[in-house]
């Protein structure tokens, strides 16, 4: 597309970008002279060799590293299968009647329990569960929904290998066979999601949690996206599932649309790691780094709240200049996402005394999420931030030290008034789904 530039007395090439926004997205259309890059994953052009439920059956009948799961039922009683919650776009619609089935294939007569894996989240409302699995399995299936802090329901299995107690659901703990659901994409101090992530954070205590998350792991330059080997992080959480006994998973990867675009199923770390290395390969796209980058959080439900909103930040953090503005379109219709979260930021001076803080608090004493206060501080350390809602308090936001814009544009000409107006520009349409490499 074409316009004329009056000032210059030339026609300008204008370049059209869609930002994921809740359930819709942000057009965006700047001058192409001035886009270093737009940085997106190849899963969003990836042709899938199959359907949906096509791709989950083929997984479910070829594990990795495994026999299927309908073998692995025989003789079990109790059977546990955890489920992300109602923050993470994993499409249980699609997922979990076929691992149901497959379940019910190998042992008609097995008690089937689903556990919600809300992590150090808040807990999943009905309303969100019927969003996430469709009426009949809520109506017909026993779900649990895990609470971190419920400390008596809670069982001591074991020892992290960073020195923290591992204190599990007792619903895992007690499962003669426990499965898990999940979807694999780019973690920005996990490395990846999926695969460990649904014992750890998923059903354990927040003791667990903590103790996992704590200032010195966050701080490792392997604790990033897309990074496995040597993340400290990772060594914990498989440490934590394997202790769990979590036998089986199922993973899948999805595009920009949340549709499942490749599916692995099997043995804990053997599957997880071929999804990996898929999502990897997928993924990864070289840095640009700019002035002015402009991310989001994926659209909805990824971008409920400004906690989890910091994600798409990191991708931003890793192509902008230091000292640069990074934009993020992110609805946070659900608030900051955790009161201990926000005060983290209400009650400091600037970035730079909470990182000062958190590096001082050591890991038998980590705080409630510190962690995602510890990532957004050092961003901020080094950027300005501009998160564009029109579904969140502005105050709240000024208040943890970042500028809100109703509108992209409007964010865009308060980074200009920072940057200037020709300040190169790098796109990353969606922050999650992408591992940003300098």
């Amino acid at each position: 597309m074409f316009c004329r530039d009056a000032a210059k007395g030339v026609n300008v090439t204008m370049t059209l970008v869609k930002i994921p926004y809740a359930k819709t997205t942000i057009d965006l259309e700047l001058p192409e002279d001035r886009i270093l890059g737009i940085l997106t994953s190849k899963a969003h052009d990836y042709v899938p060799e199959a359907g949906e439920v096509e791709l989950v059956q083929q997984a479910l009948e070829n594990p990795i590293g495994s026999a299927r799961l309908k073998e692995l039922v025989k003789g079990k009683k109790n059977i546990v299968v955890i489920s992300s919650d109602h923050t993470r776009p994993v499409p249980s619609k699609v997922i979990m009647p076929q691992i149901l089935k497959e379940i019910r294939l190998g042992n008609p007569e097995a008690e089937v329990t689903i556990l919600i894996a809300t992590g150090f989240h808040r807990l999943t409302t009905k309303d969100e569960l019927i969003a996430k699995f469709g009426e009949k399995i809520v109506s017909e299936e026993k779900i649990i929904i895990h609470d971190a802090r419920d400390q008596a329901n809670m069982v001591d299995i074991g020892i992290l290998p960073s020195g923290g107690e591992i204190l599990l659901n007792k619903v895992a703990a007690q499962a003669d066979l426990l499965v898990s659901e999940g979807f694999i994409e780019p973690h920005f101090f996990a490395g990846f999601s999926g695969g460990r992530k649904s014992v750890l954070p998923g059903v354990v205590s927040e003791v667990t949690v903590l103790a996992n998350h704590c200032s010195k792991f966050i701080a490792s330059d392997k604790a990033r996206t897309g990074i496995l080997e040597g993340n400290p992080i990772h060594k914990d959480m498989v440490s934590a599932a394997r202790q769990a006994k979590l036998a089986f998973i199922v993973n899948v990867v999805i595009d920009a649309d949340k549709k499942v675009i490749k599916a692995f199923a099997g043995e804990l770390e053997k599957a997880h790691e071929e999804g990996c290395r898929f999502v990897g390969d997928l993924a990864a796209v070289p840095a640009k780094p700019a002035d002015i980058a402009i991310t989001s959080n994926g659209g909805y439900p990824l971008d409920q709240n400004i906690y989890q909103s910091v994600k798409g930040m990191s991708a931003a953090e890793a192509t902008c200049k230091k000292g640069g503005v990074i934009i993020i379109c992110s609805a946070c219709n659900d608030g900051h996402g955790g009161e201990d979260f926000y005060e983290w930021f209400a009650k400091a001076s600037g970035p730079q005394a909470i990182l000062d803080k958190i590096m001082a608090i050591d890991a038998s004493n980590t705080i409630p999420d510190q962690w995602e206060a510890q990532v957004l501080a050092r961003i901020q350390r080094d950027h300005k931030v501009i998160i564009v809602t029109d579904q969140c308090d502005h105050k709240m936001i000024e208040s943890m030290h970042m500028r809100a814009a109703n509108s992209l544009s409007e964010a865009l000409a308060a980074a200009e008034e920072l940057m200037g107006k020709d300040a190169k520009i790098t796109i990353v349409p969606d922050g999650v789904s992408v591992i940003v490499k300098a």
